[in-house]
């Protein structure tokens, strides 16, 4: 069995997000796997080892990208690729056409990635990938089980399950609760690197579209800060009628 994980690099959940002159700074900033894309990466490791094969994973950035792939490769992960985003404005529709461009061609049997991204939470690539590459897509799954060419997974629907079957090849984006990503152990730290990593430009690759970023970000904000809640005491005919005059005369909704 042959499976792809698509992974990101992203922020630190813990660090303090910066702005300076409308952009994120990133200067000193701690870079780590999308947390959504380590249970990708789990299941994928997971699978293999009950069916055989080898698990690829994939990521597009910058330099320090390479980071996110070598803790990929020692947790157990067996190759990886790395497509050079410097000096390219990409957004979800570039994205997929670079990876579209990278995995077309190439044997598979299932592709994995997180359900969304921590940092923009668009959910769009995993969705997006399958449309190009004309497979079927299962989303915010939190079960797989392979049976021969059949994959039955289970899926959070807003609260509830669907179980769902599905023949291979097929993309499927992890949730939380699918599995417990396991810590690169030493061995494995000292495994990977010694695990290959191809690197790729994206002006090497063959399209068939333009690739040209169709979204532009024209700014970047914090929300704005809410005021504390108000309280009101007295007796509740009293609060009441405190509460109507507020809604008359400041909140201007009567």
């Amino acid at each position: 069995m042959n499976i792809f994980v698509l992974i990101k690099q992203t922020f630190d959940t813990e660090e303090k997000i910066i702005l300076q002159n409308g952009n994120i700074w990133e200067d000193g900033v701690n870079f780590i796997i999308n947390p959504y894309d380590e249970f990708a990466i789990e299941e994928a490791i997971k699978l293999r080892d009950l069916h055989g094969g080898e698990v690829t994973v994939i990521t597009i950035g910058l330099e320090r990208a390479e980071n996110a792939l070598r803790t990929a490769l020692a947790m157990g992960a067996d190759k990886a690729i790395i497509i050079d985003s410097e000096d390219q404005d990409l957004d979800e529709y570039s994205i997929v056409k670079v990876l579209e461009a990278v995995i077309k061609g190439r044997d598979f049997d299932l592709i994995l990635s997180g359900n969304l991204g921590v940092d923009y939470g668009s959910g769009q690539v995993g969705p997006r990938l399958a449309e190009e590459l004309d497979i079927a897509q299962i989303t915010s799954i939190t079960y797989m089980e392979i049976n021969g060419d059949t994959a039955i997974i289970e899926r959070d629907v807003e609260g509830d399950k669907e179980l769902v079957e599905v023949s291979l090849p097929v993309l499927v984006t992890a949730q939380q609760g699918l599995n417990e990503p396991r810590y690169p152990s030493l061995p494995g730290i000292m495994k990977a690197k010694k695990k290959p990593i191809e690197r790729l430009e994206i002006d090497d690759l063959d399209f068939d579209d333009d690739i040209e970023a169709k979204t532009t970000v024209t700014e970047t904000y914090f929300p704005p800060q809410k005021n504390a809640g108000l309280i009101l005491n007295g007796e509740l005919t009293d609060q009441v009628a405190e509460l109507v005059k507020i809604l008359r005369s400041e909140a201007k909704i009567m």
